[in-house]
């Protein structure tokens, strides 16, 4: 019951984005809203669990401090413009998109991160004590979080400077994945399952696998390179010698060990 009480809670988050939408006729704030949706199930949950374990706090501790500084990160990446996503989104659903949005966009992410914080739920309303999968699951978010802060950093910089407008970032984390921070993010979801994992619920592995799914075939790496060989003539060449998710040394780099 306490996981119905957060998809309320969320839809109701996710009604004020939508409301907010309403008046800007905007919508990338969804994605600042994005992370923030996760962080409510942890929440909810922790308001109706009678006496929260160490492991509750482990993962209300890790949900917040993920939340926040994506929210935070894509807020800022945000600020200003309209992801050109959404504008497509909006063009394919006109007419009367502004009242089609509730659905489409808010109502949709929203009841999907309800999907996928199951294993926050399950983990934040255990009272199992602690086992090595749960120090094998931080260890995991760790990395997962690493990975992407570095990523998304290294991105930012390289974006800042002008003369790299339509160049490739192929160096740091992103010399060996061309996606580094959706690898994080995946990370990230299979250590929140890992954390939940102690008292045997099969369901939880529904969520490292959805969010996998949805980063490689349908929000993530999929839609990222439709567009992106338009916008950067020297992407192909980097797609050819770079692995698209899981790290690896540059290919011409394999053939030179061989």
């Amino acid at each position: 019951m306490i996981y119905y009480y957060a998809l309320i809670a969320i839809l109701t988050f996710a009604l004020c984005g939508w409301l907010l939408s309403f008046a800007t006729r905007h919508y990338s704030h969804v994605d600042s809203m994005w992370s923030l949706f996760m962080a409510i199930t942890a929440y909810v949950t922790a308001i109706f669990t009678y006496d929260l374990s160490l492991r509750a706090a482990l993962v209300i501790t890790a949900v917040t401090l993920w939340a926040l500084r994506l929210s935070i990160f894509l807020t800022w990446r945000n600020c200003g413009k309209e992801d050109h996503r959404y504008e497509t989104i909006r063009i394919n659903n006109e007419p009367f998109f502004v009242f089609k949005s509730v659905y489409i966009i808010f109502a949709f992410q929203g009841v999907l991160a309800w999907l996928i914080s199951y294993p926050v739920y399950s983990a934040v309303s255990s009272h199992t004590p602690l086992q090595w999968l749960d120090y094998a699951g931080l260890s995991l978010f760790v990395i997962g979080f690493y990975w992407e802060v570095v990523a998304d950093w290294q991105l930012m910089q390289f974006r800042a400077q002008p003369e790299h407008d339509a160049a490739v970032m192929n160096h740091g984390l992103w010399r060996y994945s061309r996606h580094p921070n959706y690898f994080g993010e995946a990370l990230i979801w299979w250590g929140f399952a890992l954390l939940a994992a102690t008292d045997g619920n099969v369901f939880i592995w529904f969520s490292p696998v959805l969010m996998t799914f949805l980063l490689l075939k349908f929000s993530g790496v999929y839609l990222m390179e439709q567009t992106i060989h338009r916008r950067r003539p020297g992407y192909r060449e980097y797609v050819a010698t770079t692995n698209a998710f899981i790290p690896g040394l540059p290919k011409s780099k394999r053939a030179d060990h061989d």
